[in-house]
C-alpha cells in the first residue's frame, strides 16, 4: 500500500467513525502512524480547545491559523503562550482591523449565542490584500444532562481591488466556498462585510442541520416506532379507505 493510500484510509476511518470521538480517534490513528501527524491533523476538524490570556484574563480559541511552533497568539493582547522570540505577527494595519474585528464579533456571540467563546485572527497576504478566520465555539452541559458543542471555523480572504471600484471580494470555505463582491469606504468595511456573510453561512448551516440531520432522524424514529396511537392510525386508515371508496362511485 502506498503513502498516499494509507493516509487516504485513515482519513476515511475519522470521517466514518463518531463525530463526537474525533480527538480520541485522531489521537489514536497518530499513535500508530506519527509520520503522518502533520497531514492527519490538517486535515481533519476538530472541535477548538479554548486557552486562557494571561495578560488580559479573556478566553480565546485555538487552531493552526494562530499557531507558531507550539505556542499560539491571543486576538485580546496579541502575545504568544508559551512566549516566543521570532514569532509571526500581523502588520500594524492588519492588527488594528484583527482588534476591531474580535469586538464586532464578540458581540455577534453574545447576540447569537448567548455565551461561548469567539476569536477572529487575521494575516497579511503577499499580493498585499489579508484573509483571517472567524472561530466560534459554544458548549452545552445543562442540569439535566443533556450535552452539545457548537464548533465552527470560517477562512475567508480578502483583496482591495482599488479605491476607483470601491468593492471588496470575500470568500469563505467551511464545507463550501463562496465569493461575493462588497462595497469598501474604509478599512472597518472588511468587518461589516465579512460579518455578513458569516452570519448568513451560520444560519445556512442552522437549516440544513434542521433540515437534514434532525429531519432524517425524525423520519428514522417515525419510520420504527408511531407517535400515534394504535386506535388513532386503525381510524386513518378506515377513513382513507372510505374516501377512497367514494371517489370510485
Amino acid at each position: 500500500m502506498s503513502e498516499m493510500d494509507l493516509l487516504d484510509n485513515m482519513l476515511d476511518l475519522a470521517r466514518r467513525l463518531p463525530p463526537a470521538n474525533i480527538e480520541q480517534t485522531v489521537a489514536s490513528l497518530v499513535e500508530l502512524c506519527p509520520e503522518y501527524a502533520d497531514e492527519l491533523l490538517g486535515s481533519v476538524d476538530q472541535p477548538l480547545q479554548i486557552l486562557t490570556d494571561a495578560a488580559t484574563g479573556r478566553e480565546y480559541l485555538i487552531c493552526d491559523y494562530n499557531r507558531d511552533g507550539e505556542s499560539y497568539r491571543s486576538p485580546w493582547s496579541n502575545e504568544y503562550d508559551p512566549p516566543l522570540d521570532d514569532a509571526t505577527y500581523p502588520s500594524a494595519k492588519i492588527r488594528k482591523l484583527e482588534i476591531a474585528a474580535n469586538d464586532a464579533f464578540d458581540t455577534y456571540r453574545e447576540m447569537y449565542f448567548e455565551g461561548g467563546v469567539s476569536s477572529v485572527f487575521l494575516w497579511d497576504l503577499d499580493d498585499g490584500g489579508f484573509a483571517g478566520v472567524v472561530l466560534l465555539k459554544k458548549t452545552l452541559n445543562s442540569e439535566k444532562g443533556v450535552t452539545g458543542s457548537w464548533d465552527s471555523i470560517h477562512v475567508f480572504e480578502a483583496s482591495e481591488r482599488g479605491p476607483e471600484k470601491g468593492k471588496v471580494e470575500l470568500s469563505g470555505s467551511m464545507t463550501r466556498q463562496i465569493e461575493q463582491d462588497a462595497p469598501l469606504t474604509d478599512a472597518s468595511s472588511h468587518i461589516s462585510n465579512t460579518g455578513r456573510m458569516v452570519e448568513d453561512h451560520e444560519l445556512k448551516m442552522r437549516n440544513l442541520l434542521q433540515e437534514v440531520y434532525f429531519g432524517k432522524t425524525k423520519d428514522v424514529v417515525y419510520d420504527l416506532r408511531s407517535i400515534d396511537s394504535l386506535e388513532k392510525a386503525r381510524r386513518q386508515r378506515e377513513l382513507q379507505k372510505e374516501l377512497a371508496g367514494l371517489l370510485k362511485r
